[in-house]
């Protein structure tokens, strides 16, 4: 697949993952909505933990995850369920066999069309993947929309520098914002668009849980943001945070985009 994932799959970075989900998949779940009954496709799945919380809290769902990363798919072996499949493969060829192609009820991606340099490839491949009816959905980021307050523009200076490694390797930092026009010319019908809250405020109980994921995003790819920054800027930006984050006003926005698209009639 034509992508960087500028994080790697070190222990460190699983990690940091672990924490994401912890904040994420709650929302996640309410907002996709299932019956209870649908055959889904996850479409870079990691270690599957979204994955596995999908099958307990519907016993009727069944998933099937695609994952490139020998690593993450090691991992996910700690979330093995009856219902759940992880298969190695890669998001612009899915690893479907002839008589799976049309036949998903959902099939979802979270963060993947951020780090692919032809986002509109892998959403075309999960639209033919779903059954007329079926639902195609996509959360991603837009790190354009990211705020601290009070500002921090150290922190921030960071943050842009770490938008800069996206866009050298040809990928989208923004990409959330084109998910409806994503589906659209990738042939489903836009139905929905709405956000999921990836923030928190100081006093929240998810606090340190968000600020430490953010952090983890910068340190984790930390060689190749520091390309962008002059010397000792990054050190700077999360010293500067950490100090922040005990601030008892201090507030840490990011809205993440979720679309939904409609395949055949």
């Amino acid at each position: 697949m034509g992508s960087h994932y500028v994080h790697g799959s070190a222990p460190s970075e699983r990690a940091r993952l672990g924490l994401m989900n912890e904040i994420l998949n709650a929302p996640c779940r309410r907002e996709l909505a299932l019956a209870g009954h649908e055959r889904v496709l996850d479409v870079g799945c990691g270690p599957a933990r979204f994955a596995a919380e999908l099958c307990d809290a519907h016993p009727g769902v069944t998933v099937l995850g695609i994952e490139r990363d020998a690593a993450q798919r090691e991992s996910a072996r700690a979330c093995a369920r009856p219902a759940l499949e992880v298969r190695a493969g890669d998001a612009y060829e899915l690893p479907l066999r002839a008589e799976e192609w049309g036949t998903f009820d959902v099939a979802w991606a979270r963060f993947v069309l951020e780090h692919v340099d032809d986002p509109l490839r892998v959403v075309r491949q999960m639209v033919r993947a779903v059954r007329p009816g079926g639902r195609v959905v996509l959360c991603d980021d837009d790190h354009d929309l990211f705020r601290l307050d009070p500002p921090a523009p150290a922190a921030l200076r960071v943050w842009e520098a770490y938008q800069q490694t996206y866009r050298e390797h040809g990928n989208d930092p923004l990409v959330g914002r084109r998910l409806p026009r994503l589906l659209h010319e990738a042939g489903a019908r836009p139905a929905r668009a709405t956000w999921v809250f990836f923030g928190s405020c100081a006093g929240a109980p998810d606090w340190r849980l968000v600020n430490d994921n953010w952090r983890g995003i910068l340190e984790g790819a930390r060689g190749q943001v520091e390309r962008h920054l002059q010397p000792g800027e990054f050190e700077r930006g999360l010293d500067e945070h950490a100090r922040w984050v005990e601030r008892p006003d201090a507030s840490h926005w990011l809205p993440l985009a979720w679309a939904e698209g409609r395949v055949g009639a």
